[in-house]
């Protein structure tokens, strides 16, 4: 089988790409458009191994202006996982980024997955479609997003849609929810909070600290996203991916001061516009469409990730 991803050189789609090609007979075919420049050396470190691997066939490639038609033979799954990610960014001119990656990129890979024969086409959401809400949030709430960028995704999952009822595209929809683990990107709370702990550094809190999520392990991410692969009965579903821990900003710093041994020194600032106070997943559908059963505790997870920074120096 031959799996086309797309943001293969990300956090997640670095670990996905790992894991697809641990299946027998899978060949993937991976690209990155390495649009943040800032990210790549990220990107290239989260690479390497992939690389060396002779399944895995990679293109740095921005999909506005590549050849996918040619990308795209022999292609039977798509994972499409590329955007420009983050909350607090999306503001201002920035979002012409977000307009160009995260909608039209997704409506030209659509148009060009027209005349593939796919099995599935795994669009990679997001939690920030929801917005605001009170308690587990179920996959028939509501969208109302409090950003641009949760603005952008929820624009591609309605491309998704209409693709999917004019062109018979079978679309799959999985929101993730607040993902963390080895090699995420260095402007991320956890990834942020662990270097400044360790470098004894000022950690800036948006609000009051309090603000609670559905903290996801990457494996146990991967794993939800690798089984919707052979999953019957999911063409046209969204399914949420969470974990089974929900913890404040607050305590899971806390718990990185115990597994460092060292004191944290917070600054505490305004609450950024678009970050919702709570993100909580009600993940009964992937347990059911998918056999998703999340493994891995929210302080083994950090205990994994602080393994991986001290690993990488921090500096990526």
């Amino acid at each position: 089988m031959k799996i086309l991803v797309t943001g293969a050189a990300g956090f997640i789609g670095s670990h996905l790409c790992e894991r697809l090609l641990e299946m027998n007979n899978v060949e993937v075919i991976g690209i990155d458009g390495f649009i943040i420049s800032s990210l790549k050396q990220t990107k290239l470190r989260n690479l390497r191994l992939l690389l060396s691997n002779p399944h895995f066939e990679f293109h740095q490639a921005d999909l506005r202006q590549t050849d996918l038609k040619r990308l795209l033979k022999g292609v039977e799954v798509v994972y499409h996982l590329a955007a420009i990610p983050g909350v607090r960014t999306s503001w201002g001119t920035d979002f012409q980024l977000y307009a160009d990656n995260n909608i039209v990129a997704t409506q030209i890979l659509l148009e060009a997955v027209r005349e593939c024969s796919l099995s599935k086409f795994i669009y990679i959401s997001t939690s920030s479609v929801y917005g605001e809400k009170a308690g587990k949030v179920a996959e028939t709430s509501m969208p109302t997003p409090l950003s641009p960028y949760g603005v952008s995704k929820l624009a591609g999952e309605y491309l998704c849609k209409v693709y999917q009822v004019s062109y018979g595209i079978p679309i799959v929809i999985l929101r993730y929810f607040t993902v963390f683990g080895p090699r995420q990107r260095s402007d991320m709370a956890f990834h942020r909070f662990i270097k400044g702990i360790m470098q004894h550094e000022p950690i800036p809190i948006y609000g009051d600290g309090l603000q609670t999520r559905d903290f996801t392990y990457i494996q146990d991410c991967v794993e939800a996203t690798v089984a919707a692969l052979d999953a019957q009965g999911v063409i046209g579903e969204i399914i949420n991916i969470g974990g089974f821990e929900k913890a404040s900003i607050l305590e899971v710093i806390s718990m990185l001061e115990y597994l460092l041994k060292q004191k944290a020194t917070l600054e505490f600032t305004s609450r950024q516009n678009g970050d919702p106070l709570d993100s909580w997943a009600d993940i009964s559908k992937a347990q059911r469409l998918l056999n998703y059963d999340p493994e891995c505790p929210l302080q083994e997870g950090l205990r994994h990730q602080i393994i991986d920074t001290h690993r990488n120096h921090l500096s990526l």
